[in-house]
């Protein structure tokens, strides 16, 4: 990655994909997230995302407060939507 981001002013790459919801609480989308981390193929992303669950359960957190699986429309090259699975990621 070519930013330098420890330059004041400078946001990093995990904020700019930063979401929140109607209540104000932030999250991320695993695709995003998979994006910003360079993965080619989000299949390899879902690896690690599982990895990140078990690391929440065995830290003794509730796994359902940090990912929240859902299905997503995406538009494809065609025009048409189709479902895609995502996760959705606290903080933590």
């Amino acid at each position: 990655m070519s930013e330098n981001l420890s330059v004041p002013g400078n946001i990093s790459p995990f904020e700019r994909i930063r979401r929140t919801n109607a209540s104000g609480a932030e999250f991320w989308s695993s695709r995003d997230f998979a994006v910003v981390l360079d993965y080619s193929d989000y299949r390899n992303f879902e690896q690690v995302a599982g990895k990140a669950r078990l690391a929440c359960f065995n830290s003794g957190h509730r796994i359902e407060d940090h990912f929240v699986d859902i299905t997503e429309m995406v538009t494809i090259g065609s025009g048409a939507e189709r479902p895609v699975k995502t996760i959705l990621l606290s903080r933590y």
